[in-house]
């Protein structure tokens, strides 16, 4: 009974931060900026900018460039988890949550939990700005879900490598400064936007050993072929590898700074 009351208090706990942790994003307006303006912003950007020059029109090159600018948005929500955990730990707030009856674990878990609410969001936005642009994919709807399904988990994936290093760095704006710089190094220096064998030599090893590279295939490959591919699995994995990994060190230094 006891056990059950505490995994009730957990949850209950848990929602309670995750809630606040959106009421955050709601009353802070520029933190939409990498879930709904920067995904609508890119995919026109890019789609209306480049189309021609690299696929010969806008409708060619979109099955190119959704799946990337997608991926590219998950990133970038995904990074967002580190800054605000920082921003949290710098005001003293998680110390304050501390003298609360409440769950030691449910302001981390509640800022993971609020991250793939906003993972959603920007999920729908890449994929609708994208059937506005004329994007239309010719696999069932069921396979539109499978990618925003695989897409999302891999973002919530990355965001704990991210909410690691929110919890080891020394202020939010290094937080934001070095994870900006990975996720433009990760999404420009892969296939997101161009075909690999385009770029030089030395370049296009890099591309095909950048794990982000992998994830934007295996998505290609579902909404071409409709079906589960062997490339889908790996990213599966692949994922599930870097929660195995992370989300235990991510504790550990969570209860290290408190």
């Amino acid at each position: 009974m006891e056990i059950k009351q505490t995994r009730s208090n957990l949850i209950m706990n848990t929602a309670t931060m995750a809630y606040r942790n959106l009421l955050k994003t709601v009353h802070n307006p520029d933190r939409f900026m990498d879930v709904i303006i920067q995904p609508v912003m890119f995919m026109m950007l890019f789609g209306y900018l480049f189309g021609g020059a690299i696929a010969g029109g806008v409708k060619a090159y979109l099955p190119t460039i959704v799946p990337g600018i997608l991926i590219q948005t998950m990133l970038s929500a995904a990074t967002g988890s580190g800054a605000q955990i920082r921003e949290d730990l710098d005001s003293g707030v998680f110390d304050r949550f501390k003298s609360l009856p409440m769950a030691h674990i449910a302001p981390l878990a509640g800022q993971l939990f609020a991250d793939s609410l906003r993972l959603l969001i920007a999920t729908i936005t890449s994929l609708t700005t994208g059937y506005l642009m004329g994007w239309r994919p010719d696999v069932g709807f069921q396979w539109i879900i499978v990618i925003a399904l695989l897409a999302i988990f891999m973002g919530w994936a990355i965001s704990w490598v991210f909410a690691l290093f929110g919890l080891l760095a020394k202020s939010a704006t290094m937080v934001q400064s070095i994870s900006m710089m990975g996720m433009m190094m990760l999404s420009f220096l892969s296939n997101a936007f161009i075909p690999i064998h385009t770029l030089p030599k030395f370049m296009q090893v890099l591309a095909n050993l950048n794990p982000i590279t992998f994830v934007i295939t295996a998505i290609r490959q579902i909404l071409a072929n409709g079906a589960w591919t062997s490339e889908s699995l790996i990213v599966l994995a692949f994922g599930i590898g870097i929660v195995v990994v992370f989300a235990p060190l991510t504790v550990w230094a969570y209860n290290h700074n408190n």
